[in-house]
């Protein structure tokens, strides 16, 4: 189904298409004359013909998201800004929904779409949403450059903004970063659109406690930003071809992220990256006006122009450059080089080619927005990301047939404006989880329970029980929305909001049968009673499940197909609150009592572990073949020097350094797998492949992700998958210095609860 939707993308109908551009660069007859017009040189001559063409005035004018235009030279101004998450949507000035398209397709929060742990539909996903970002643009309503995604690692589950990424887990924020822009760019050399990795780096707090995004300062160790904040940021554009990184607000230890030329110039001279750096909005003004950072502005203007950043989201370029300049403290050459970052972006993008619609994809339009194709890759990511977390005693599937009467509580039933959770576009077609229950049983009843989410007073709660007394079935819509979580809100609380419990448990106690919880919302919750609660038989959670989100909860609970979803984060308990969210460290600390961070480094007690997720079949897992053993051969391992962080024997133990092995390039092995169904219906879900080290050594994660794949297989069927092991990049970890090493000796890969032990000698 998938490959079929990819094919449909990229031969989309264009012979009947309309499009009408009032003004593009290298317009004739007088202004495709100039240099940067001609297709045949190279685009390094053309940038820097362009920009010999410009005064001071003029190029500190392009220096911002809204790029003023230079009508002597006949270029039309041009918006940086757009937005495409998970779908395009007018969060930025880029993109307006008041034109011929008056909506493009709203696919899951990105949170539920990781959850489907499959590359396939991330593509998928990615093109589609290009699709309609690029029509959007011929019909003069969104950019050619998008903001998205967005790859920092869910490090704590208050996070406002866990739910637009992939999760905690730095190899599927990796994956996920390289198919996303792999697909959404379409290209290197030539960009079908931009993509945008974002935020530039160690960014995960809003507001919380009294601390803001705008000054909080995040102290990272070298271990933990090499292991775990950077690897998505390094994917997306070693193996992605990112065109755009993004720098984020806070400072990373002490210095603005903005004004950390290592760190930009790391993704320049190490990863080879090739395209543009944005400030995050205002993240420049901060510098100065919050951060305190800088003296003055022209000395904020001039710390992240020398530090290597190319465009401003905001003004305070625009403002203040000129003087930078005449007060010496930015050259004109600071200037030019931002500014060949920028017009090389263009140029890829075929802006200075002339008439756009003689352009390939120049004529698609509205037609190729909402479509068929769209939707149903839109509801593939939902049912593929749904997490089934509890199933007493087989309770779902329901029967069609047997249901003559549903109840259906909770104030997000009967609304689709929350649907999609945050950056979310104007919908096609959104459909309610009551008008989806009713498509199944049309005399399903409704009662809200609460008046909102936050559900401050229990003045409804009534109508919910009368309603629940009398059904055959009661279905619970709990959870969050962005009231609780978002943009500049980060959640000071795990338990569900307000008075969300005491509904519940007073429909509950009142059921004929053991209720279905349906959780929203991106980021975890403290559902510790309903786990244990035999009244509550079943627990789905949905995340934002985007427009098609109400279809494709009553297609669950009636078994039109087999959930299979793994929660791509850790769900703790509310002691964890305790912790402070300002501490950064991944790590824990059993003299103070920090419990870590994420699956890898967690010490404490879960609610749901990550990669939680059932199914209405059982699977179980054989290895099929790995290798036992694995001798590295070659003179640079002669020199390698005893690791001197010890295990609990107190032994030295040897390691590599993956950095300095020039051999890496050639360890990699393929681990051949079986996964049997075992039950009655057929499935797919996501086959996970873990290592651990053989011993315990200081700082290592308890364990990682080392591989990943989603696999059908039908009912009392066996299927294979084969999972490629990188070596020396999966099953290294990095010491306290900041340095990947591998571990020789006893590494052990996990499949559920099977173990191969591999040994790597040197």
């Amino acid at each position: 189904m998938l490959l079929l939707l990819l094919s449909l993308l990229s031969t989309t109908d264009l012979s009947s298409a309309t499009i009408h551009y009032p003004s593009y660069p290298c317009k004739p007859p007088h202004f495709n004359s100039f240099p940067f017009c001609n297709t045949t040189l190279p685009p390094s001559l053309r940038a820097k013909s362009l920009i010999s063409h410009l005064t001071l005035h003029e190029k500190i004018q392009q220096l911002v998201n809204t790029a003023a235009g230079v009508p002597r030279l006949g270029l039309p101004p041009y918006e940086w800004w757009s937005e495409s998450l998970h779908g395009i949507n007018d969060n930025g000035p880029g993109v307006h929904f008041d034109g011929t398209i008056h909506a493009s397709t709203v696919f899951p929060q990105v949170i539920l779409s990781a959850a489907s742990v499959n590359r396939t539909l991330w593509r998928a996903i990615a093109r589609a949403v290009a699709v309609e970002g690029r029509a959007m643009h011929n019909s003069g309503q969104a950019g050619l450059t998008f903001w998205a995604p967005n790859i920092n690692i869910f490090r704590d589950p208050r996070w406002g903004r866990g739910q637009e990424t992939p999760g905690e887990d730095p190899l599927v924020s990796s994956h996920y970063a390289i198919a996303y822009v792999s697909a959404f760019q379409s290209g290197t050399d030539s960009l079908f659109l931009s993509a945008c990795c974002k935020h530039y780096t160690a960014y995960d707090l809003e507001k919380w406690m009294g601390f803001k995004r705008y000054t909080f300062d995040a102290n990272v160790t070298e271990q933990d930003m090499k292991d775990t904040f950077q690897p998505p940021f390094r994917s997306c554009v070693e193996e992605g071809k990112a065109s755009c990184l993004m720098c984020s607000y806070n400072r990373v230890n002490g210095v603005p992220a903005c004004a950390r030329k290592d760190l930009i110039d790391e993704a320049r001279e190490d990863w080879g990256f090739k395209g543009y750096v944005t400030s995050d909005c205002d993240a420049v003004s901060i510098i100065y006006e919050e951060q305190k950072y800088a003296s003055s502005p022209e000395d904020a203007v001039a710390a992240v122009l020398k530090a290597g950043m190319d465009i401003n989201c905001g003004n305070y370029l625009l403002n203040h450059t000129a003087s930078a300049v005449k007060l010496g403290k930015v050259t004109e050459e600071d200037i030019n080089r931002a500014l060949t970052n920028l017009f090389m972006v263009q140029l890829r993008l075929g802006l200075y080619n002339g008439d756009p619609t003689r352009q390939p994809n120049g004529l698609l339009g509205p037609r190729n927005v909402c479509t068929k194709e769209h939707r149903e890759i839109a509801l593939e990511a939902a049912r593929q990301g749904f997490v089934l977390l509890k199933n007493e005693n087989g309770f779902l599937p329901l029967k069609r047939n047997k249901v003559s009467s549903l109840a259906l509580i909770g104030p997000a039933g009967d609304k689709t404006n929350i649907l999609g959770g945050d950056y979310s576009g104007v919908p096609c077609n959104p459909v309610s989880i009551l008008h989806g229950l009713r498509d199944y049983v049309p005399s399903t009843s409704y009662a809200s329970g609460c008046p909102n989410t936050s559900c401050l007073v229990d003045d409804d709660f009534q109508e919910a029980v009368r309603i629940a007394q009398i059904a055959d079935v009661v279905v619970v819509v709990a959870g969050l929305n962005l009231t609780e979580e978002t943009e500049e809100l980060d959640r000071v609380s795990l338990l569900l909001p307000g008075k969300q419990k005491d509904l519940i448990n007073a429909v509950s106690s009142v059921s004929m049968k053991p209720v279905i919880l349906v959780l929203m919302g991106g980021g975890p919750i403290d559902v510790s009673f309903a786990k244990d609660d035999p009244k509550i038989a079943s627990i789905f959670w949905i995340g934002y499940p985007g427009e098609v989100g109400g279809q494709v909860l009553a297609e669950a609970i009636f078994g039109e197909f087999n959930p299979g979803g793994y929660s791509m984060m850790t769900w703790y308990p509310e002691s964890f609150t305790a912790v402070p969210m300002t501490d950064m460290r991944m790590r824990p600390d059993p003299s103070s009592g920090y419990p870590g961070r994420t699956h890898r480094f967690y010490t404490g007690e879960t609610v749901y572990d990550f990669a939680s997720g059932l199914s209405y079949t059982t699977y179980s897992y054989k290895f099929i073949s790995a290798p036992n053993e694995l001798q590295l051969l070659g003179n640079s391992y002669a020199a390698q020097k005893k690791m001197e962080l010890r295990h609990e024997t107190d032994e030295n133990v040897h390691y590599l350094h993956v950095d300095e092995n020039i051999a890496c390039e050639t360890l990699k092995f393929v681990v051949k797998i079986a996964v049997m169904n075992n039950g009655g219906m057929d499935g797919s879900h996501p086959v996970l492949l873990f290592s651990r080290l053989g011993m315990k050594i200081k700082g290592a994660p308890i364990r990682q992700l080392v591989g990943f794949d989603r696999v059908f297989s039908a009912a009392h069927k066996t299927a294979e998958v084969d999972i490629s092991v990188d070596v020396c990049k999966d099953l290294s970890t990095v010491d306290e210095s900041g340095k990947r090493i591998l571990v020789l000796g006893t590494h052990v890969l996990m499949l559920k609860d099977i173990e191969h032990e591999l040994l790597i000698k040197a």
